[in-house]
């Protein structure tokens, strides 16, 4: 499989923190990452680099066999990158509907084909299409912040921390949402610092400490890795 996203020696600058260094990944398309750490790794910095929200001090990004390391944020968006950040950020005034509106791109057609893709993924939307985001649950707004990403039709989902404050039921829709997008050909790109939820979902892992990359290897059996243990358990 070709690269799909390829970091080449990115450094990415932290206030108060240790800098992410020379980081290099390569991930194919098709493929469900994870980049796993404990709090302050530098997950969230991490992504922000790869969708343009955060500047590089030194490295190159490429996206589908093209340089993006100088392309802002809303043209990444355009190219197929869909960001879901941590906490939502949803505008809380803005229904359902007119979010999933709001994100989508293409014509009328491909528009009516993503939301029903969108529904259908999370069907607990469908009846809260006229509801404002405020008024909707911590998992009701965690799967509208989710299909606001999937509303332009990303090649890549980077999704930050999608587990945070979630039942364990409503993490189980959002692992099948993500099995049934896997399926689908989407390729995703998950921080957690739930390696449980997070391995469970993934083909391959990035293990983060303190800025360093510590640790690539495939998802399976990595729970019981002395060096997700130690960084994610304490043990």
């Amino acid at each position: 499989m070709s690269d799909l996203l390829r970091l080449t020696g990115v450094t990415v600058p932290r206030a108060g923190d240790r800098p992410l260094v020379a980081l290099d990944l390569a991930m194919p398309a098709g493929r469900v990452d994870v980049v796993l750490g404990a709090n302050g790794a530098g997950k969230s910095e991490l992504l922000g680099a790869i969708m343009g929200l955060r500047p590089l001090a030194a490295g190159q990004i490429c996206f589908a066999g093209a340089d993006i390391t100088d392309v802002p944020p809303h043209r990444r968006a355009r190219l197929g990158l869909g960001f879901c950040p941590e906490g939502r950020r949803l505008f809380p005034a803005m229904t359902v509907a007119e979010t999933l509106t709001a994100a989508s791109r293409g014509t009328a057609a491909a528009r009516r084909r993503r939301r029903e893709m969108i529904l259908d993924l999370f069907p607990a939307l469908v009846t809260r299409l006229e509801t404002t985001a405020w008024r909707l649950s911590g998992g009701e707004q965690q799967m509208l912040a989710i299909g606001r990403a999937l509303a332009g039709g990303p090649r890549l989902l980077i999704l930050d921390e999608p587990s945070l404050g979630l039942a364990p039921r409503v993490l189980g829709d959002i692992a099948a949402a993500l099995g049934h997008l896997k399926a689908d050909g989407t390729a995703i790109l998950i921080a957690e610092q739930n390696a449980r939820f997070a391995l469970a979902q993934a083909d391959h892992a990035w293990v983060l400490d303190q800025g360093q990359l510590v640790l690539s290897a495939p998802a399976a059996g990595l729970l019981e890795a002395p060096e997700v243990r130690r960084l994610m358990m304490g043990q």
